[in-house]
């Protein structure tokens, strides 16, 4: 019998004790088998899910524990690539929040301490493990509607948080990093192709960090325009508008917590036709993914080359813009 990966989360974030902690401890092969925290309260939290989850006073002693074969790391973003690095060195699996890092170069990095160390390291990208962006993948690609001509992308949310760490210049904050990621990824796995220039960029700055992006790009066969906000209503939508039909993915990022994750497809011919998700979580399908390759050698579908490309358009805007 397989024995499950033991998984271990450095810090107490939020995040970590509302979806990947459950995630991680819901998902086939593995277990959430301990945090690292000095908080007893902070701590309790996840012990409610997982009883049996012991607690490291220290991420070190997290990386010492042998009985951990993969951590999970939720840090602020200008901590990933040195924690990743130290967990990988440690002979541990990582998963790490995106981005993982904050220049393509030092995923360079990071990809050469992955082969060195031959552990699996990766960016927790989730949503290209949800069955709805890899439907829509074979849709556009398998020519539903007809030539891809025009991708527009947008993703939005409220914080106006002066302490939170995603408007604070110091920890790798601003709306490009946090979910640029996103809207630049999603249209790069669905249509498998690389933006060649960016065209235009219209961006809001605050202490340093964008608030809000405007972003439009030409990839090889395609028209690209992006938007992201930290100042504006909630919302998210992503559209392929080919030659033949409009695909629309309604819920494309937070699937279950915005609203349903749906596909819409409009044919210019068929009609319309929609493929409804009710219960796919893509945090416990991403863990899963990683426990699969982890102790079955399956081949991981989210590898630091594709996080890379991301992290590149990422940084063709931010150069853009000065």
């Amino acid at each position: 019998m397989t024995q499950p990966v033991n998984w271990g989360i450095l810090g107490a974030a939020k995040f970590a004790r509302e979806h990947m902690g459950p995630a991680i401890h819901a998902a086939r092969g593995g277990r959430l088998a301990a945090l690292a925290t000095s908080s007893t309260e902070k701590a309790a939290g996840f012990q409610d899910f997982a009883p049996d989850c012991r607690v490291h006073d220290s991420y070190e002693a997290m990386l010492a524990d042998p009985g951990i074969d993969a951590v999970y790391i939720p840090l602020p973003n200008h901590l990933h690539v040195e924690w990743a690095t130290k967990a990988a060195e440690a002979g541990k699996h990582v998963l790490c929040e995106k981005p993982i890092a904050m220049r393509a170069a030092e995923i360079d990095e990071l990809i050469l301490t992955r082969d060195r160390t031959g552990v699996l390291l990766a960016e927790a990208y989730m949503i290209v493990h949800h069955p709805q962006w890899q439907q829509a993948r074979e849709l556009v690609q398998g020519g539903a509607i007809g030539r891809l001509v025009r991708v527009d992308a947008d993703f939005s949310y409220m914080n106006q948080d002066p302490d939170n760490i995603r408007n604070q210049a110091g920890t790798g904050g601003g709306g490009l990093r946090d979910i640029g990621v996103y809207i630049f990824g999603g249209a790069r796995f669905v249509t498998g192709e690389e933006p060649k220039t960016i065209l235009s960029h219209d961006i809001d700055w605050e202490n340093g960090v964008d608030t809000r992006a405007h972003v439009t790009a030409r990839f090889p066969s395609f028209h690209y325009t992006g938007m992201v906000s930290m100042r504006m209503a909630p919302f998210q939508e992503v559209t392929f508008h080919g030659t033949e039909g409009v695909l629309r993915l309604t819920t494309p990022f937070n699937a279950q917590v915005y609203d349903q994750a749906e596909i819409v497809l409009r044919h210019a011919q068929d009609g319309i036709r929609i493929w409804r998700f009710p219960r796919d979580n893509h945090y416990v399908r991403q863990v899963e993914a990683f426990n699969a390759s982890v102790r079955g050698g399956a081949e991981y579908p989210c590898p630091l080359e594709f996080v890379r490309g991301t992290q590149v358009m990422i940084d063709m805007v931010l150069d853009a813009a000065g």
